[in-house]
């Protein structure tokens, strides 16, 4: 059973993604191999530096710098997710192929509802709070801004209609022990499912 998790910027993706880790599943990282890649010594580094000049030093890609390059430009960014999305499909590939015996796998993907990849999974979960708690979480990143939040938002599908598209929706709203708690039920809930 592969299941994708996916949430809006805010929501306890990653929390909750830890939270499957912590429970023994496999869990594939997207946002993790993206760093990784774009890090020291990182094998998209040289290719990012050679299209957006100046993004790039010996820590690998400045994300700032090439966010700023970006953010504003179709094309770039068009270009930019030329160069990091096969490299993420290929990783993920060689993730798949290492845990095939295992009866559950997540692939935790930001976007996978604005960038396509559904047909990659067999049910979706999604990571979702209410609106107050998201903006006071992303408010209190470092260097965010109202206008940066509000244009990050408008770039994704609306969190109403993520969780009416998902299988499953795993509430961040209330206590760490709940969420655990709903996590711990839908692993449950899919080994039912895998052992039918």
């Amino acid at each position: 059973m592969i299941l994708g998790l996916t949430g809006s910027i805010g929501m306890g993706k990653s929390t909750v993604a830890q939270m499957f880790v912590a429970e023994g599943v496999p869990v594939f990282d997207a946002d993790a191999v993206v760093h990784r890649l774009q890090g020291p010594d990182g094998a998209l580094v040289e290719e990012i530096e050679r299209y957006f000049p100046g993004t790039t030093g010996n820590a690998g890609v400045d994300r700032q710098l090439l966010a700023a390059a970006v953010f504003d430009n179709p094309e770039s960014l068009a270009r930019l997710e030329r160069i990091v999305h096969p490299a993420v499909r290929a990783e993920r590939a060689a993730f798949l192929e290492t845990y095939r015996e295992s009866p559950l796998v997540v692939l935790d993907i930001p976007l996978l509802f604005e960038k396509g990849g559904l047909d990659g999974v067999d049910k979706v979960a999604v990571v979702s709070a209410p609106p107050s708690a998201q903006r006071e979480r992303v408010l209190a990143r470092p260097g965010m801004t109202e206008e940066k939040f509000a244009q990050i938002l408008a770039l994704q599908v609306p969190d109403a209609e993520k969780r009416a598209r998902a299988d499953f929706v795993i509430d961040t709203g209330g206590s760490i022990a709940q969420t655990r708690n709903a996590v711990r039920a839908l692993i449950a809930c899919l080994d039912r499912a895998g052992d039918s």
